[in-house]
């Protein structure tokens, strides 16, 4: 119900009743959702689509041609052949059909952000407090019925206080604009179908001599709900305004619009872009008032033909500097001027804040920090929108110690708290490195840190401490100098895994380290070996816990350092255990 300060809720209900041959049509001249449809050089046949019910053919829909004809939906195709012979028919696709309706749905997203879908024909559009952009209702209805039948399709339009009300009107009414006073009267005439009630129950009702919406409201309520069921009240309260009936749109709602709607269209990318430029700075004022900075942002542009192009922003940190918006916006707008070309102009830009968060004016310190952390968000923030967010990431921790659940690169403009918590419990299945065997090079002579040099002889020139049997370190060749001490290899290898790769492994004993192993089919003899480090499953997450792993560091003779573990408890819970290899120290 409104109130004394909010506006009097207005729904539009648009209805298609021949979507899917006007589909059809359309796809024969190729084109977009409200671009005139050139006029047919020749009187086109009757056509209709046909669906499979059982094993039977019937009509699924007829168009304009058909229709006069005598042909409608239902009809098995024999008996509609018999009546039209040059009857073409076309095999029904809803799923086609629904896509045309969600572009139809993104089309009319001009008048109002709040658009619904009401498969498989019809939209709803709440234009409450939206009508003024163009000139009352009426202009509203006139544009959009001039937009539809410049595209070819047929169309039923009608503003009524509810939804209910204006999808009674939109099929079996005759007025379009239906004021909150004139509900009852516009009803009572209507069949009983106006409520949307299922087929059994309007036949249900009939049968009782029930055929109008006036005289179904003029019984006794309670009898109706104990023979129908109280859905059927509902649709009636519905229908005259009692209850409210909320519609679910397609998208959020953006928390500040900014929109300009042009005279005449523009075709040049440079205009577009002052637009933005403009539209920012109206959006700075919103935002300055509110306190606030928006930390995503969408822009929308509406082609004259009803196509519907645009792209979206989010930044490190709330913004609302226009010249920083438009700045993260440019690349945006290069990649759609390289993709689109604008052949019926732009009638409308839009700019809608989705996110915001509280920003204040911060005093600049001595030391420049807080200017070195705003050139850096601005960097990202440019990064990210040229390259992508994926391109641009940052490492956080995950509250998992599975190595594959430890970290994460996320998108470096998100600013998540606490730590990063993966969605999927730990699994083997997924994507495969890019690094082959050949990649993994054996060190020359002299090598890098964290590699071992060997002596002509082939005896190491390092200590392999981590990669010794036990707690013996190996012996240096009689008189070699001590060779430098290195520091500590890592625990973890430089180069992990995004999910374990299967490997086929020998261990000389079941709970020890291997002895060769086949990865990528290509054989390696280990020469070296630590473990192992027993990571046990996370059984506190409940559900089934998963087996325990045994991690080894291994080298193989030719110096290639890996890191393999077994997965399960050889005779505790697993009679054959599994190898993986989940990174390489190179």
């Amino acid at each position: 119900m409104t109130t004394a300060s909010s506006p009097a809720r207005r729904i539009l209900c648009l209805w298609l009743p021949r979507l899917a041959t006007d589909r059809r049509a359309r796809e024969r001249q190729r084109s977009s959702p409200f671009a005139p449809r050139p006029e047919a050089a020749r009187a086109e046949p009757p056509r209709a689509t046909v669906a499979k019910v059982g094993a039977a053919q019937i009509l699924a829909a007829v168009d304009a041609t058909a229709e006069a004809a005598g042909l409608e939906p239902g009809l098995g195709l024999a008996e509609a052949r018999a009546l039209v012979p040059e009857l073409v028919v076309e095999p029904h696709d809803p799923q086609a059909d629904a896509a045309l309706l969600d572009a139809l749905a993104t089309a009319c997203d001009r008048y109002t952000p709040l658009v619904a879908l009401d498969p498989p024909d019809g939209l709803f559009l709440d234009v409450t407090g939206c009508v003024h952009l163009f000139g009352g209702e009426a202009g509203l209805l006139a544009d959009l019925r001039a937009r539809l039948a410049g595209a070819g399709f047929a169309a039923r339009v009608a503003i009524a206080p509810s939804a209910a009300a204006a999808w009674a009107m939109a099929r079996y009414g005759r007025a379009d604009i239906l004021s909150e006073a004139a509900v009852a009267d516009a009803l009572e005439p209507l069949p009983v179908e106006a409520l949307r009630l299922a087929p059994e129950t309007a036949a249900a009702l009939r049968s009782l001599g029930l055929k109008t919406v006036g005289s179904l409201a003029a019984q006794p309520r309670a009898p109706l709900a104990a023979r129908f069921g109280a859905d059927l009240l509902r649709r009636l309260d519905r229908a005259y305004g009692h209850e409210e009936e909320p519609i679910t749109p397609r998208r959020a709602m953006p928390l500040l619009v900014m929109e300009r709607r042009l005279a005449e269209p523009i075709f040049q990318w440079d205009v577009v872009a002052a637009y933005l430029a403009r539209l920012a700075a109206s959006l700075e004022e919103r935002l300055e008032a509110r306190g606030e900075g928006a930390r995503r942002l969408v822009l929308t542009l509406f082609h004259a033909d009803g196509r519907v192009s645009g792209t979206e922003i989010a930044t490190t940190g709330p913004v609302r500097d226009p010249g920083r918006i438009a700045a993260v916006f440019a690349p945006k707008l290069d990649a759609l001027a390289a993709r689109l070309t604008i052949d019926s102009g732009i009638d409308l830009i839009r700019l809608m804040a989705f996110e915001t968060a509280p920003l204040t004016a911060r005093q600049g310190d001595l030391d420049g920090h807080a200017e070195a952390e705003a050139d850096l968000a601005r960097l990202i923030d440019v990064l990210s929108a040229r390259l992508g967010a994926a391109a641009v990431t940052r490492l956080v921790a995950g509250d998992s110690h599975i190595p594959e659940f430890a970290g994460a690169a996320l998108p470096a403009h998100t600013q998540s708290q606490g730590k990063w918590e993966p969605v999927s419990g730990p699994g083997f299945a997924g994507q495969e490195s890019s690094l082959t065997p050949s990649s993994l090079r054996s060190p020359a002579p002299g090598g890098r840190p964290g590699f071992s040099a060997a002596k002509p002889d082939g005896k190491p020139q390092g200590h392999f401490s981590w990669l010794c049997s036990g707690a013996a370190a190996l012996d240096l060749a009689e008189g070699a100098a001590p060779y430098e001490s290195e520091p500590e290899p890592p625990e973890r290898p430089l180069r992990l895994f995004p999910r374990p790769e299967p490997v086929e492994a020998v261990a000389g004993v079941p709970d020890g380290p291997p002895v060769r192993f086949r990865w990528r089919k290509v054989a390696y003899v280990v020469a070296r070996a630590e473990g192992p480090e027993r990571i046990a499953a996370e059984w506190w997450h409940g559900g089934a816990v998963g087996p325990t792993r045994d991690y080894f560091r291994v080298e193989d003779t030719d110096g290639r350092r890996f890191w393999l573990f077994r997965e399960g408890l050889y005779e505790r819970e697993t009679s054959v255990p599994r190898w993986y290899l989940h990174g390489v120290f190179a």
